[in-house]
């Protein structure tokens, strides 16, 4: 025993054996799991050189191939984007600027450490280069209906885009770069939101001629901007203002639709690159049709007030004026907004000959069901508030 505790403690004064001499004693077998294995090394790509080496059955477990840089993720359509990225097995980096709130409900749609936010200035040129630094896709949603006293028109919807594809170019590993547009741009639009989008629709193709293009029409969904919108605005004052006289044309699409279009378009084989898309939903609505789907759900008697485009105008014009020239930011304008106002004069439908859903292979949903689900939450006592539409309150039940 005395010689055996002797050897022991020799052996424990030796140098600890490298990790070579470990390898020569213990060969990795074909059940090995180390790291350096050929067969479970990392297939991570440092640079964003390329596809991933894609492994797994295509759950959020997977590799999917895609280490995506999601612009405007903490938006409305961005939820849903880093959503269908994420149940693929995507890693996701999410550029954020503000407080690090703003993109905490998206940690949760990924596997661990898929979801990377990353604090960046959009006018910071090098924030913007370290967030696509390990990218192989770039997607864009940046994009704002309104000004700002920091942000124009332009410069968010046209010259942010702008930089994105000229920084993607340098990159040199960007396989894929999607950029969200709106449906209805024009250079000739009365809107300078739409205007400022088909300036920035051309400069990325200028720059990126294999970018891809998708042009949705208004998104409806938990979060949209139309109808919450006009819901919160019907249940606070019991009316809802008609800017004309609601008969401009539009074509709502589900933003889930949206957002699996733009997966699509990454997973196909190349045949949407350098092309534009059209994304609108399968029914063509007027205003007025679809304020009367809103008032149907949330079972609430339908009243309005036809507001004449002058004097929507009239009632919106003080925002603009006075946006920069007061020393404090005003409120964010909700149903009379000028730009939406202008955009408004003009029907905005899907172009004849223009490519859609259909050329990606998906169907878009119908609004009435599910997707205008949400919408119980306004109704009067709860969402079990009556079983019929015959139940809405009437306004002559009342004394």
């Amino acid at each position: 025993m005395q010689a055996i505790s002797r050897r022991l403690a020799q052996e424990s004064l030796r140098p600890a054996a490298s990790a070579s001499s470990l390898k020569s004693l213990y060969p990795p077998s074909h059940y090995y799991n180390g790291a350096d294995h050929p067969r479970y090394g990392s297939t991570l790509t440092p640079k964003g050189v390329g596809h991933l080496v894609r492994k797994g059955t295509g759950g959020r477990s997977s590799v999917s191939g895609i280490i995506s840089t999601v612009f405007g993720a903490t938006g409305f359509l961005g939820r849903y984007v880093v959503q269908q990225l994420a149940k693929m097995g995507s890693q996701v980096l999410v550029p954020f600027r503000g407080s690090e709130d703003s993109p905490r409900h998206l940690k949760l749609m990924g596997d661990l450490g898929q979801i990377v936010p990353m604090n960046y200035n959009p006018r910071d040129e090098n924030s913007i280069k370290a967030a696509m630094a390990k990218a192989n896709v770039v997607i864009n949603l940046i994009g704002r209906e309104y000004e700002t006293r920091n942000y124009s028109f332009e410069e968010v919807n046209h010259f942010m885009a702008e930089q994105l594809a000229e920084i993607a170019k340098e990159h040199g590993g960007i396989m894929r770069f999607i950029q969200v547009s709106c449906l209805g741009t024009s250079p000739s639009s009365p809107s300078r939101m739409l205007r400022a989008k088909a300036a920035a629709e051309e400069a990325i193709l200028r720059v990126l001629p294999e970018a891809t293009i998708m042009k949705p029409a208004t998104m409806i969904g938990t979060e949209d901007r139309i109808l919450n919108t006009w819901a919160h605005f019907a249940k606070k004052y019991s009316f809802l203002p008609l800017i004309g006289d609601g008969s401009t044309k539009i074509q709502p699409v589900y933003v889930v639709d949206v957002a699996a279009a733009i997966v699509a378009a990454l997973k196909d084989d190349g045949t949407s690159m350098g092309k534009v898309y059209e994304l609108g939903g399968p029914e063509i609505f007027t205003v007025h049709q679809l304020a009367e789907l809103m008032y149907e759900t949330i079972r609430e008697w339908p009243r309005y007030v036809k507001v004449p485009i002058p004097i929507a105008k009239a009632l919106a014009t003080p925002r603009e004026l006075f946006l920069k020239k007061v020393p404090f930011p005003l409120p964010t304008p909700n149903i009379f907004n000028l730009d939406q106002i202008n955009a408004l004069t003009a029907d905005t439908v899907v172009s004849e000959n223009a490519l859609t859903f259909t050329d990606l292979g998906i169907a878009p949903h119908k609004l009435k069901g599910y997707p205008v689900e949400y919408l119980t939450s306004y109704r009067k006592g709860g969402p079990q508030f009556g079983s019929t539409i015959s139940e809405r309150v009437s306004p002559d039940a009342w004394p």
